[in-house]
């Protein structure tokens, strides 16, 4: 690895790296820098967990000069409100000894309040596109000035359907700009959204899409339902030394309120819970008391958790297979960051055999399947869906001319069919369809 040292920085950046600790540079941090620094379109492929947006902030604060002017000259584009405060923050320490102006912005809060920030001027915004697509609509931001725009987890903002407001962004912004983008996977649709508004962009790749990262151990179990896969959940989250810092992932809201409930009346407040319908402050301050060690357990959904750099996570429960296997990279690489040992535990029915399959393609490698253990209660309880469909065939009680003592016939007055008017009745008699059809020869075959 090379040495942060061999880098041509400024003061400034060079005291802020010593504070955080930073010594070598990661293969896309030490990869990206000169190509940035160029000036060229970069599109980044790297495992998560590698340090992207070190690789894209360090080139771009570099050469980033003092300015008082209003308008950013940096725009940073994550998919999530989350995502957007913790870039801001990586921001800020990394120019702690210069200048440099950071603003988010993001949706869920007042736009009113955001109007103002923005209107006092900032050299970098850093925003979800549904939010600074519409203070951009507004004018209230101008983008005239940006000369740099960088697109992270772009396909994590493809998948959510942020492709209508990130083209219309690209409406907005001056054509001479650099384009950088970094994303952990490479799918069909981030390679045409590259080649349509990229030029020529150096590709910069140390990682296959989709590769694991090597220091996360991954196991399978099997399972008949969804409530069983609770209760492995809550059997193996009782060894609290061996699972420490734990972060479980469902497939949508409901789950993840049901899979909260029954681990709460286990763990008590040592469990939290973030999705779409919880309050912005309700989701960051659960973030907080997961990343302080106050919450032992969080579950979350793909959308809240994607990207976020989570402190020593020990292990990652899917306790779905999740429909794209580019989403359980994601969901396993918030565990074995920084050179920590991780753990992934993937909890699957027969019904997501297939998806498993789909993973192990992707990756290249199978996912080793583990016995379960032998006192564990295999739950009665059914999810809806789950509830099989009882069909009662020639059922002798229920015949179906037998109506009841109740029953009797409608009145003659409401048998009476709504046939749309008298005078929409007229009207079709008085112009029927024609009966040549046309038929040009219709007139002369019939005087004959």
């Amino acid at each position: 690895m090379a040495s942060f040292e061999d880098f041509k920085i400024n003061k400034q950046l060079r005291y802020a790296i010593e504070d955080l600790g930073f010594t070598e540079a990661t293969p896309i941090q030490e990869q990206a820098f000169s190509v940035i620094r160029s000036g060229r379109d970069v599109v980044g492929i790297a495992q998560t967990g590698t340090g992207k947006t070190f690789a894209y902030t360090l080139p771009l604060l570099e050469g980033l000069k003092f300015s008082k002017q209003v308008n950013p000259r940096i725009l940073i584009l994550v998919p999530t409100r989350e995502l957007v405060l913790q870039v801001v923050d990586q921001i800020k320490e990394y120019g702690k000894h210069s200048s440099i102006r950071v603003l988010g912005v993001y949706g869920g809060t007042n736009i009113n309040t955001q109007r103002q920030e923005v209107a006092q001027g900032c050299d970098i915004i850093v925003g979800t596109p549904g939010r600074l697509y519409d203070l951009a609509v507004s004018r209230t931001l101008q983008l005239k000035s940006i000369k740099h725009l960088v697109i992270d987890e772009v396909d994590v903002m493809l998948d959510l359907g942020f492709r209508f407001q990130l083209v219309n962004i690209f409406d907005l912004l001056p054509q001479r700009r650099q384009n950088i983008m970094f994303s952990a996977t490479m799918t069909d649709e981030v390679d045409e959204l590259m080649d349509t508004f990229f030029t020529a962009p150096e590709r910069i790749q140390v990682a296959l899409s989709g590769t694991p990262l090597d220091s996360i151990e991954q196991s399978y179990y099997q399972l008949p339902n969804f409530y069983t896969k609770v209760n492995l959940a809550t059997h193996l989250l009782k060894d609290k030394g061996t699972y420490q810092k734990n972060l479980i992932f469902v497939s949508n809201k409901k789950h993840a309120d049901r899979v909260y409930t029954e681990l709460a009346e286990v763990f008590g407040e040592s469990v939290g819970v973030i999705h779409a319908n919880k309050t912005q402050n309700y989701r960051i301050n659960a973030i907080e008391q997961f990343d302080k060690g106050t919450y032992r357990i969080l579950v979350t959904t793909d959308v809240m958790a994607r990207g976020l750099d989570l402190d020593q996570i020990t292990h990652v429960f899917n306790l779905d297979v999740p429909r794209f296997p580019e989403n359980y990279m994601h969901r396993i690489g918030r565990t074995g960051r920084a050179d920590h040992k991780g753990n992934s535990i993937l909890m699957g029915t027969a019904d997501e055999v297939e998806k498993k399959e789909a993973i192990e393609a992707l990756m290249n490698r199978s996912i080793a399947q583990k016995d379960l253990p032998q006192d564990l209660e295999v739950a009665t309880k059914l999810l809806p869906e789950e509830q099989p469909d009882h069909v009662e065939i020639n059922n002798p009680s229920k015949r179906p001319d037998d109506r009841g003592a109740s029953f009797h016939e409608k009145k003659e007055k409401n048998k009476k069919v709504n046939l749309g008017g008298s005078y929409r009745r007229e009207i079709a008699k008085k112009y029927k369809k024609p009966k040549t059809r046309g038929d040009k020869n219709y007139n002369r075959r019939n005087k004959k």
